[in-house]
């Protein structure tokens, strides 16, 4: 992205812009198993600029419900003054756990000073030690702040002292699904709602709860800013490079945006688009928008993959394996590879389905197919967007 031009205003962490929600709305189907929402936030007066592959920076705040919890297991009102984890200012304690404080993860300063102040009486005892990571990680999963006091009542804190056993609540970063070419003053975003339960407790995540239960599109005021993308880029659209995007789930983000910016672009390439989730039924995000750039070409190809509408789970990667022989041609017209989505799993997957591809289509060994892939990578043809 360019400099700024000079006068316009530059919005970061410390400077967001305080932007309305216009709609927040399901995309998601009521027996969906996870509910997904489609979001439409208003940039007017901000002049803020994106690209597609860009991420919007977002700063939640914490449940209300959980900050009360946590204060009655503390043995505070609330009304204690502490010092701003962001500011310089003081303020009520409450106020500093609601705006700046991740109460939903537990920092080794917590830890460790519940270990001190129970005498080791405690299940946290010898989690710290090295040897002891895994083993902590398990632990903590799906605990928040608020299990470790109820779990160690013996170990008492004053305000201020429990304010440096915590991190501080961040931004959270969103890949944008819409082209401003399609809508100017607008930015799209694309938000699976994390919801679970654990220890006897509902738990959520931060940022996509506080998204989905405590705005009111229309009034609710958000402060956001944008995070450009570097490498993650629709080639020129005047260039007829073939394009393949693959994402599933939530991961259909900053696709969505690139089908909007081929479409007022009239880019000259082929794409093709592999979307996956549980259901057609209740998960198809877009569908409406899919088969209107299909009818006219924006789209070249769409292939789904529904992983629970029949007895045997299908994934993106067994239907890219399916269309190997294409998906093949389509790398030696020198197409262009997108991945959004998890990390841990789905890119791996779908790393591993490339390589199977390269090795029964292109008739590479092992190392041959590694070597090109690395090859692959290197000429920026392999993009990724994964968390």
């Amino acid at each position: 992205m360019s400099t700024p031009e000079p006068g316009k205003p530059v919005y970061n962490v410390k400077n967001p812009f305080i932007a309305k929600v216009n709609k927040a709305f399901d995309i998601s189907g009521a027996d969906a198993p996870k509910n997904t929402r489609h979001y439409e936030i208003d940039l007017e007066g901000g002049e803020l600029e994106y690209t597609p592959g860009d991420s919007l920076a977002v700063q939640p705040t914490n449940d209300p419900v959980l900050v009360e919890d946590t204060l009655k297991a503390l043995g505070f009102t609330g009304d204690e003054i502490v010092k701003h984890p962001k500011t310089t200012l003081e303020v009520p304690i409450r106020q500093a756990l609601i705006e700046a404080t991740l109460i939903t993860e537990i920092d080794n300063k917590l830890i460790k000073a519940i270990i001190e102040k129970t005498a080791g009486a405690t299940a946290l005892a010898g989690l710290l030690e090295p040897e002891k990571k895994q083993e902590l990680k398990g632990y903590l999963w799906g605990r928040f702040v608020i299990d470790l006091l109820l779990e160690n009542p013996s170990a008492k804190f004053e305000p201020q002292e429990f304010m440096l056993t915590q991190k501080k609540l961040n931004i959270r970063l969103y890949s944008i699904s819409s082209s401003q070419k399609a809508h100017p003053k607008e930015v799209h975003l694309t938000i699976a709602t994390v919801k679970y339960t654990s220890h006897g407790r509902e738990r959520s995540g931060v940022a996509s709860a506080f998204l989905a239960g405590r705005i009111t599109p229309g009034q609710t005021l958000i402060p956001v800013f944008v995070n450009h993308g570097k490498g993650f880029r629709l080639p020129d659209p005047q260039e007829a490079t073939p394009v393949i995007f693959i994402g599933p789930g939530t991961g259909i983000a900053p696709f969505r945006a690139f089908l909007e910016e081929r479409h007022a672009t009239a880019a000259k390439g082929k794409a093709w688009l592999f979307f996956g989730e549980v259901s057609e039924k209740t998960c198809f995000f877009y569908k409406d928008e899919f088969e209107t750039w299909l009818a006219n070409g924006t789209l070249s190809k769409l292939t789904t993959a529904w992983s629970r509408d029949q007895a045997e789970k299908i994934y993106v990667q067994h239907k890219m394996l399916e269309h190997g022989a294409e998906l093949h041609a389509w790398l030696e017209q020198g197409a262009i590879v997108y991945i959004c989505g998890d990390a841990a799993r789905m890119a791996v997957d779908v790393d591993k389905a490339l390589h199977t591809i390269l090795e029964k289509e292109g008739g590479k060994t092992a190392e041959e197919a590694t070597a090109w892939m690395a090859a692959f990578k290197e000429a920026k043809r392999y993009r990724r967007d994964v968390y």
